[in-house]
């Protein structure tokens, strides 16, 4: 991937340069590499470094850790996509006797599966995955801490049963399915369970002195799926552009937007935070927008991948030491800075190519009782409806081809709307999952649910 430098202002540049150095040298960490990605393309790339002469580029290999969650995440929704299981199947369906079948293979995507964090020890991230070569070593002998879909719990051992999971409706090894079916269609070519050269090596940074200690990098055998891949910014800059627009090679763009959607229930401290997780992904409104995307650490690596799909813009910043710099405040940072000082310019209005008739004349005011809402032709034949007040529900809908759409998102998502009309053909009202919307507030011409008093609006002073 190529990375015009000029494509940001100069002032834009210097302030990602700025960021980036400060978290280089207050996070004590013998490099950092990071890079910007906007309208599917890296648009910056910078990196410091301990090394005098050293910089690394975008092709410099550094450990991933938990992002690898994600890209594992990607796998299991293929198979759904193909029919070969539903989100709701319990895991007991396709890999039975592992002890944790009850959860469901979209609450472990959530981490709301209800696993413990961790494998038993010795501790997984600094030991040879050999000391765990089927999964009872890595679940030990109590694997659910939780009720099943009560909670999210940050589980790595719930993705170490995805990846079997994949490799049992695959046939092959999750690492040759994820070469075959997520890297090489999008062109990861320095993505990969094994580092090679120019790879960083991994580093801790003692807490009082400016001294260094070499951190093994040990492969995590059955734990891979949760946290063994190496990759560049370059790579995860492609990433992150897969993850905003799809790509139906791999997944559509439905589907990935499945994936930034919240699917697990969230701690009260969660709500505070703003932080949700989707499928694979992490979710947090930060600084007035959503981010989704994901963190990752093991031993001698800090990673973070951010993207704030509204301003298209995105950040990878990777580094090698095991504590140091916040990567998730620097990857938002880096977006921040993109999407203010350089907003995004939307696309030119452009009329619908075809709009029918039946459908422009539901255009307009609507009421639901005495609240005021907008409806809209959108593209694709679906409509919007909206309150007036900017307050409210609100929902995009999609056509069904037969008269009919349906909600995609907030309180009305799968909810059918229909435009119920009279003998003569004209607009009744509007049936909105049993709720009608009419032209005028409570429409004594409309079958108003209890009815219409038949006085009708009066004043303060009328009977």
């Amino acid at each position: 991937m190529t990375t015009p430098q000029d494509e940001l202002l100069p002032a834009t540049r210097r302030q990602l340069l700025h960021r980036i150095a400060v978290a280089q040298a207050e996070g004590r960490t013998p490099s950092l590499v990071a890079a910007v990605v906007r309208g599917g393309r890296t648009v910056w790339h910078g990196a410091r470094t301990s090394v005098d002469g050293h910089g690394p580029d975008e092709n410099v290999q550094y450990r991933i850790g938990s992002i690898t969650k994600t890209f594992t995440a990607v796998l299991v929704l293929r198979l759904r996509d193909e029919g070969l299981l539903d989100l709701g199947d319990p895991l007991e369906k396709h890999l039975p006797g592992t002890g944790a079948g009850e959860a469901t293979v979209a609450e472990l995507l959530a981490h709301s599966g209800g696993l413990a964090a961790e494998s038993p020890a010795p501790w997984w991230e600094r030991t040879p995955g050999s000391l765990r070569p089927e999964l009872a070593d890595v679940l030990g002998k109590r694997p659910l801490l939780h009720p099943v879909g009560r909670r999210h719990h940050y589980s790595n051992p719930g993705y170490t049963l995805l990846g079997a999971l994949v490799e049992e409706l695959r046939g092959a090894s999750w690492e040759d399915v994820l070469r075959r079916e997520v890297l090489e269609p999008l062109g990861l070519e320095r993505t990969a369970a094994r580092p090679s050269a120019p790879h960083a090596g991994g580093w801790a940074v003692h807490p009082w002195a400016d001294v260094m200690l070499p951190e093994p990098a040990e492969d995590l055998g059955r734990m891979a799926p949760a946290g063994q891949l190496w990759s560049t910014t370059g790579d995860l800059a492609r990433f992150a552009a897969f993850l905003t627009t799809g790509d139906d090679r791999v997944l559509c763009a439905d589907t990935v937007r499945e994936m930034r959607a919240p699917a697990a229930a969230v701690e009260a401290a969660d709500v505070a935070d703003g932080a949700a997780y989707g499928l694979g992904l992490q979710i947090q409104h930060r600084d007035g927008r959503l981010l989704v995307g994901h963190s990752g650490s093991l031993p001698g690596f800090l990673a973070n991948l951010t993207i704030a799909v509204e301003d298209d813009v995105a950040a990878v910043v990777l580094t090698n030491c095991t504590s140091g710099p916040l990567l998730g405040g620097v990857g938002a940072d880096l977006v921040r800075i993109v999407a203010e000082a350089e907003p995004r310019i939307p696309e030119p209005w452009r009329p619908l190519p075809h709009a029918d008739a039946s459908v422009l004349e539901l255009a307009g005011q609507w009421y639901w009782g005495t609240h005021a809402f907008a409806l809209r032709l959108i593209s694709d034949g679906g409509v919007s409806l909206e309150p007036l007040s900017g307050q409210g529900r609100r929902s995009r809908f999609r056509a069904n081809g037969d008269g009919t759409w349906t909600g995609l998102e907030g309180y009305y998502a799968g909810e059918l709307l229909e435009a119920v009309r009279r003998p003569d053909g004209s607009v009744s009202h509007l049936d909105l999952g049993s709720f009608v919307f009419t032209r005028q507030p409570y429409d004594a011409g409309s079958p108003v649910p209890g009815g219409v008093d038949p006085e009708g609006w009066r004043g303060i002073g009328q009977p």
